[in-house]
């Protein structure tokens, strides 16, 4: 048997897998157990702008075609000038979404976006590569969900899927937002967005408050039921402008008028509350203040500490006020000083494993 032929073997056999997952999840959904398959899910992914021309297509006939076939709600965000990169935004449900994203993988592999014209000829008899990949864009309060305790989930994703799965370490700027790429065939890609997309819909409000990327440089909230994870909408059942405490940092906007700075009242400024854990507030807060003054200092935002919990939970609650734009910048510094701590922790953590084990 061809080396070929043994691939497409292998594919066979891992889509007929999921096909089988795919029913017993909906067999359990019907039954009113398991997930919420017909959940909304909004699932981002980075686009280079030509490969967003490819998705979109000639006067927008293949973003429409993809809509036709899956049901779902697919936009590309605007060119921005000098900006290189785009966002692809899909909504639907765990299935649609996940056929979008194998379709679009299908579209890009279809068209190769070439950077110079060939200098040599294309040769027929040459295999033309049969593997895409899709950049998603995975809040870093939902990293924990998809690689889940030890490893097992992402280990369990890429074994079912025989995709690959490559996270960045570092958030995208002036977001909470990390790249997560998804390699490999066709079907592969679809059944590991499939299975990331029911990790998001189970853990929905991890990524209540997510600092959503956008390549022009400019950031906005995200709100409570998507997989950066939120439509901009509350979903239907929420509490309004409020969300659900993760322990990773949740955030509490209000878009009310404060006093800041001693001035008067100004509609411009708004309040942000992020509960954080006790045990990561002297992280932030830093050696006599230093981390949190230079938090302030940089986001031109103001920031008071509770001086005692909010709830049994032991949690602190930090009040930013500013701007928009400043209280982004503030959110963006504070989870990252966070990421620091948890990374720093792990590696901590990790050393005392092998000390044991000497």
């Amino acid at each position: 048997m061809s080396l070929q032929n043994t691939a497409s073997s292998a594919a066979a056999a891992t889509k007929d897998e999921y096909d089988n997952q795919y029913e017993q999840d909906m067999d359990q959904h019907n039954n009113g157990e398991g997930l919420d398959l017909e959940a909304p899910l909004t699932l981002r992914a980075l686009v280079s702008t030509k490969e967003a021309g490819v998705i979109i297509g000639k006067a927008g006939k293949n973003v429409a075609d993809l809509r036709d076939q899956t049901g779902v709600k697919a936009g590309v965000s605007k060119v921005v000038q000098g900006v290189h990169d785009r966002v692809l935004t899909v909504t639907g449900t765990i299935e649609g979404v996940a056929k979008a994203f194998a379709l679009i993988a299908q579209t890009l592999l279809e068209n190769p976006i070439t950077s110079s014209p060939p200098t040599t000829p294309v040769n027929p008899l040459r295999p033309v590569a049969q593997t895409s990949s899709i950049r998603l864009l995975i809040s870093h309060n939902l990293m924990g969900t998809i690689i889940g305790r030890q490893g097992l989930k992402i280990k369990h994703i890429q074994d079912t899927s025989s995709a690959r799965m490559v996270a960045s370490k570092e958030m995208l700027p002036q977001s909470t937002e990390r790249v997560v790429e998804v390699q490999g065939t066709i079907d592969a890609i679809r059944i590991a967005i499939y299975e990331i997309g029911k990790c998001l819909v189970d853990d929905w409000e991890r990524g209540v408050g997510t600092v959503l990327y956008n390549p022009s440089a400019t950031t906005r909230m995200a709100g409570p039921g998507t997989g950066s994870y939120a439509p901009a909408a509350p979903a239907v059942g929420s509490r309004s402008n409020y969300t659900s405490r993760t322990g990773n940092g949740s955030d509490f906007t209000r878009s009310r008028p404060e006093a800041f700075g001693g001035q008067a009242n100004s509609a411009n400024m708004r309040t942000q509350e992020i509960s954080i854990p006790a045990d990561m507030v002297g992280c932030i807060i830093g050696k006599g203040g230093s981390k949190i003054s230079e938090i302030r200092r940089l986001s031109g935002s103001r920031i008071s500490i509770a001086k005692v919990p909010h709830d049994e939970s032991g949690e602190r609650m930090f009040t930013i006020v500013g701007t928009m734009e400043s209280n982004e910048k503030a959110l963006y510094l504070l989870y990252g000083q966070l990421e620091v701590e948890k990374d720093k922790r792990l590696n901590m953590s990790g050393d005392q494993m092998e000390d044991d084990e000497e």
